[in-house]
């Protein structure tokens, strides 16, 4: 095998990795962002959450790669990721007041068919027949979980206003992944990231610097800190970086597929923190989830034609 042909095997592995880990990291903000999204406006919450994230992935870009120059050009690329950022992550917040994080994290899993969508509008890139069918079982997973196995509540379409709001929210994300690839011109992802991260923040800043200045800061209990540092850290600055990067290395609807995974870690953060887990039929769903992702990356191990 030639050396670009390894490169671009190692490559293709490093994006599995750094999704397996995403996909961790943002079944706890689902858990810990249900705790703390009654204590504060999303946009308030958001916006200190950018801002204290893009001076982590900035400290990190200038004792690694540095800030070139040639990063700042045309800088409404990253309004635009940012915008569709702030977007996804207040719909979240807003979503999660009323939305269970096991429900909320299901409709984030038909994320991966949104995204084939914008893959092929912005990118060109087309689905195989088994990742048409991986997506398909995975959207019937992830119904399966938001109406809680339940075939009544399925067949009146009783969706909770969270997971109106947070679908709407999903649409913005999906939209990201693809966008990404289409915009990046050769700026490393933590470069990338810390661009798309200080045009997040000052979205929505503009947008809910009211909400900022009415909260009591100091008046909030010690679990909503302790979510933020998870947040800005992990849920953030970690998850941006790693999505950027898988986002380079593969295809959007493989990237997405790894939320498939999300549901299952939601259940196992609710259960590390003592939290009662679904019942057996939401299990049956989560199932589904998996198995489409395993649909998906099956392609990764057919050896090229």
């Amino acid at each position: 095998m030639s050396a670009a042909g390894r490169w671009r095997l190692s490559g293709a592995a490093g994006g599995h990795v750094a999704m397996l880990v995403f996909s961790a990291l943002v079944g706890g903000s689902f858990v810990l962002g249900a705790m703390t999204a009654p204590l504060v406006d999303p946009a308030a919450l958001n916006a200190l959450r950018f801002l204290l994230a893009a001076a982590v992935i900035g400290a990190a870009a200038w004792t690694t790669t540095g800030l070139p120059r040639s990063a700042g050009r045309a800088p409404w690329r990253y309004g635009v990721l940012g915008g569709l950022f702030a977007v996804y992550f207040v719909l979240m917040f807003e979503g999660l007041k009323t939305a269970p994080p096991v429900s909320a994290s299901a409709v984030f899993t038909l994320t991966p068919g949104m995204a084939a969508g914008f893959g092929w509008l912005l990118l060109r890139q087309r689905l195989t027949a088994r990742m048409a069918v991986a997506l398909a079982v995975g959207a019937a997973g992830a119904i399966w979980v938001i109406f809680r196995g339940d075939p009544a509540a399925l067949a009146a379409m009783q969706i909770g206003p969270g997971e109106r709001i947070y679908l709407l929210g999903c649409l913005a994300h999906a939209a990201y992944t693809p966008m990404v690839r289409r915009l990046n011109r050769g700026e490393p992802p933590v470069v990338f990231t810390f661009g798309t991260l200080v045009a997040g923040c000052t979205i929505m800043g503009a947008w809910g610097w009211r909400a900022i200045a009415a909260t009591d800061w100091a008046a909030l209990p010690v679990i909503f800190w302790i979510a933020l540092a998870y947040l800005v850290i992990f849920a953030t600055a970690a998850s941006f970086v790693l999505l950027q990067a898988a986002t380079l290395r593969l295809p959007s609807a493989k990237v997405m597929a790894y939320t498939y995974l999300v549901p299952t870690w939601v259940i196992l953060w609710q259960m590390a923190l003592g939290q009662p887990h679904p019942s057996v039929l939401v299990l049956g769903g989560v199932g589904l989830t998996i198995l489409a992702l395993a649909l998906l990356l099956k392609d990764d191990a057919r050896p090229p034609p």
